[in-house]
């Protein structure tokens, strides 16, 4: 019986590998350990309030408490109880009696506290082994301990006890959830820890529950957060498990039991079975001569002749001899001294025994809670109850030291819960209560975010009589949607050949291309390219400047490339909205994302990079064309497929080109042929027409903009302001109290702190909530697990809401081409780009999804662009060409 450090490392190890079986849902079946998910999801965090009932039945008294919580910072809480007895006649006759007795017993509670008039929830601890499906409800598995009930076996056990309190029309009860006593203990200690994971009772019987990641829970949907899971560990080795390790007074013991093969942890550890291993012990050394000179009693040979309460009285330290002598002469033996010291001696085997073997399998629940967490050293909190650890002198002594020795990489607090588990289930009631109340709160933040068909629609028809107002020449003044002309007047078609340079301007950085493109057979792209900064100063400074700057980049590559002599064709890709009277004319309507230079709005670029490069004055190029981005993006994918007609960018900012019938462009002169339409879709929605579902949180992100009242389709759908519209509702339901404590720290004050990039991180599927809490932490936003499944879901909120419209208006452009076709199903590929698209790991499929709900006569084709900007500008430049020679001809 004397274990040793290296055999307790194995039962550790064994019952490690039973959890992990206990928990999958094809090893579960025939698992000993059942590992049964409790549905209780949240520890306590002290904002807890009300006035709960609790019953406790499973232990040697039946309970009834009720717990008032208070919300008054220092978790504080009232407990008053009554006990009642557990009669023989009740705990092994039938279920009907014995619900019927539990609410007798409220009954006579509730009029003793003048209780019967309230609405009050209940929770309902249930030491015995439950299969839940939520937490208001439980079938019986099996009976343990000193219970036989008939007829409760697999049932549910609330109905059974709602049922009883039914036939009481004096007292309205309502039963929110149905508690193991174990995890009763690691709630009542986690009101007043809450680094308490971990609930563990060594009484009559012997538990452990702990805090498991749902993601390892294969018998419940969904990933999300965490679940208490209620081990049931007293069955560990009902399958031959611990064989080596059982005695032939643990066999013995077994046999004479009510229950005989099963709980057989649970015989060799509690309160229940310690006193009658003893009693098998002694009458084996009495048969053998060892003690009291070979006499045996009537009483040592009577089964439960000795109890834990004789165990824990002989093992004391000063009068444990004492003891000794006064409770074997009791039992008819007349013991010597050394007899004495030879029976305390097997008791204190016994119950070191059990702390041991206790200790291993509490050791391999925290191995397990470290590694969930991936930590390298743990803090963590155990609740505790159970007679023998309360009551035994050295119990909880040897538990806590071996525990250490097991695992020396866990920091353990051990809290005795104070109230037990009754309490526990007030607690739990009072969580799942606090979390209702939560649900609704945050259902009602979010439910703006959520459109439905009708509105998806809606947004739809609107941009498209913005798109028309755009294309008439009454109308396009004053239209939001501006529909600029490009004068890119077709795709490639693949004869483009030859060498071209390209420029892209639209950010912090400015890139120069060398890009040569192959026709025929070897149809094929080849790119050069150099990244130059483009330095505040020079961003904010004067427009001389800034295209000083941009010519002295383009020489550096030159000379770099070695081709300063070449006179060659050159794109330039100016990602700013412009007003273009040919393909190489383009006047700047405005600055947008940080650009500041003066002497530009109202200006020619062309002319100006033309000025610029007179004045150096070292080599010549032929501009050719000034092209925005998204027909770049447009060019790139028609290069690849000629059914292409349509370029979207979902990134920073949010725009769309297409291919519009010369007929239907009012703007310009003649009605023979294409010509692609830059949208400048970002201002849909500045008139007014959207506001219907704008939220509170559009305004604001769009009054702290560098221009508000511009931009709102975009604000509502581009990576730029998604982060954004975030943080406004995070300190939302911060206020409210729902999120990180109620707490607005620093940085959560802080604007933009929230990027988009995080967003897609915090959505990935495979992001466990700890990655998501360490994102939330280098933000220095610290938060709980609950805290991180509230950020995720805000998250998904507007970012699904950003696909949807943005897939709204997209079904509006792909309806009029279809139109424009005169066709009853149209086939369309829109080339993409942006990182909003690329890297969300849902954007692009809620996107794809809401347009084929919407225009479900299109068979619409998503190709990603491979650089829009560069290579794109390169093939415009080379269609351009192509065109001008076929026109001169």
């Amino acid at each position: 019986m004397r274990l040793s450090d290296d055999v307790l490392l194995d039962v550790m190890a064994r019952f490690q590998a039973e959890m992990v079986k206990g928990l999958g849902r094809d090893t579960n079946p025939t698992a000993t350990v059942k590992m049964l998910p409790s549905f209780v999801r949240s520890l306590p965090d002290g904002s807890e309030k009300g006035d709960f009932l609790a019953v406790d039945l499973g232990g040697s008294q039946f309970r009834a408490h009720r717990v008032k919580v208070f919300d008054d910072g220092k978790q504080s809480s009232q407990l008053e109880s009554k006990f009642y007895p557990t009669p023989k006649e009740i705990i092994q006759g039938n279920g009907a009696e014995l619900f019927d007795y539990v609410a007798d017993c409220l009954l006579d509670f509730m009029e003793t506290k003048n209780l019967k008039h309230k609405k009050l929830p209940l929770g309902f601890t249930f030491s015995f082994p439950c299969k839940q499906t939520k937490l208001e409800e439980g079938v019986l598995l099996a009976w343990t301990k000193h219970f036989k009930v008939r007829g409760v076996q697999d049932t549910d056990v609330v109905s059974s006890l709602r049922k009883a309190l039914q036939k009481h029309k004096v007292i309205d009860v309502d039963v929110l959830a149905l508690v193991n006593d174990t995890v009763g203990t690691m709630m009542t200690c986690g009101y007043d820890d809450q680094r308490c994971e971990v609930g563990l009772i060594i009484g009559t019987g012997t538990n452990a529950c702990y805090m498991e990641e749902m993601r390892h829970i294969d018998l419940v949907e969904g990933d999300e957060g965490r679940m208490c899971i209620n081990t049931e560990w007293g069955a560990f080795g009902d399958d031959g498990a611990l064989d080596d390790l059982r005695t032939e007074f643990d066999r013995e013991l077994d046999l004479g039991s009510l229950n005989p093969g099963k709980q057989l942890f649970e015989k060799m550890i509690s309160s229940l079975y310690l006193g009658e291993l003893v009693r098998l012990i002694l009458l084996k050394m009495a048969k053998e001569g060892l003690l009291f000179n070979g006499e045996v009693s009537t009483a040592l040979l009577t089964k439960g002749k000795i109890e834990m309460k004789h165990v824990s009285a002989m093992e004391k330290y000063k009068e444990g001899l004492s003891n000794t002598k006064e409770i074997l002469t009791e039992l008819n033996l007349f013991p010597s001294e050394e007899d004495c010291i030879a029976v305390q001696h097997v008791c204190t085997i016994v119950s070191f025994r059990s702390a041991n073997l206790c200790a291993a399998a509490l050791a391999a629940i925290l191995t397990r809670l470290r590694e969930n967490k991936k930590l390298l050293r743990m803090r963590t909190t155990v609740g505790i109850d159970g007679g023998l650890y309360k009551t035994h002198p050295q119990y909880a002594k040897r538990l806590h030291k071996v525990v250490r020795r097991l695992v020396p990489n866990c920091d353990v607090r051990f809290l005795l819960s104070v109230s037990g588990s009754g309490k526990g289930a007030a607690v739990v009631t009072a969580v799942a209560y606090r979390l209702a109340a939560q649900r609704k709160q945050i259902d009602a933040t979010l439910a703006p975010f959520l459109l439905s068909l009708e509105a998806l629609r809606e947004v739809k028809t609107k941009m498209r009589t913005e798109l028309e107002y755009g294309l008439k020449r009454e109308t396009q003044a004053s239209a939001t949607v501006k529909m600029l002309p490009t004068y890119v007047c077709g795709t490639p078609d693949g004869t483009e050949k030859g060498k071209f340079l390209a420029l892209d301007l639209g950010g912090t950085n400015f890139r120069v291309l060398l890009v040569k493109i192959r026709s025929g057979r070897r149809r094929s792209v080849q790119m050069y390219n150099k990244i130059f900064a483009i330095p505040l100063e020079i961003m904010q400074g004067t427009g001389e400047e800034l295209f000083d700057h941009i010519v002295q980049c383009i020489a550096d590559f030159l000379e770099y490339m070695g081709i300063k002599g070449a006179r060659l064709p050159l794109g330039f890709t100016f990602s700013f909205p412009c007003r273009q009277a040919s393909i190489d004319k383009g006047t700047l309507v405005g600055w947008t994302k940080g650009f500041k230079a003066t002497d530009c709005e109202g200006e020619d670029v062309v002319d100006m990079l033309r000025e610029a490069i007179r004045r150096r004055n070292e080599f010549d190029l032929d501009i050719v064309a000034v092209v925005n981005d998204t027909v770049g993006t447009m060019m790139t994918c028609g290069y690849e497929d000629p059914n292409c007609e349509i370029g979207l960018i979902a990134g920073t900012g949010s725009n769309v080109c297409y291919m519009e019938d010369m007929k239907n462009i009012e703007i310009v002169e003649g009605n023979e042929g294409k010509m692609c339409i830059n949208t400048e879709w970002g201002g849909f929605g500045d008139n007014g027409c959207i506001d219907n579902i704008r939220t509170k949180y559009d305004k604001e992100v769009d009054e702290g903009s560098l221009n508000p009242g511009k931009q709102r389709y975009e604000k509502m759908t581009s990576g730029m302001y998604l982060g954004e519209i975030v943080r406004q509702i995070l300190i939302d339901l911060t206020k409210q109290g729902l999120l990180f404590r109620g707490q607005i720290s620093e940085s959560l004050r802080k604007r933009d702190i929230f990027e988009t990039k995080f967003l897609s991180q915090i959505e990935s599927d495979r992001l466990a909530l700890l990655q998501v809490r360490r994102i939330l932490q280098q933000l220095g936003l610290d938060s709980t697990c609950e805290d991180s499944i509230i950020v995720k879901e805000v998250c998904g909120a507007v970012s699904k809401r950003a696909a949807q419209l943005c897939g709204a208006g997209l079904a509006a452009i792909v309806e009029k081409k279809r139109e424009n076709r005169g066709v009853e199903h149209l086939k369309i590929t829109v080339g993409v780009d942006g990182t909003l698209y690329k890297l969300h790991p849902h954007f692009s499929r809620v996107l794809r999804e809401t347009v084929k709900e919407l225009a479900p006569q299109c068979d619409v084709t998503f190709m990603l662009s491979e650089d829009g900007s560069g290579k794109g500008a390169a093939l415009i430049t080379a269609v351009a060409k192509r065109l001008h020679n076929v026109g001169q001809k």
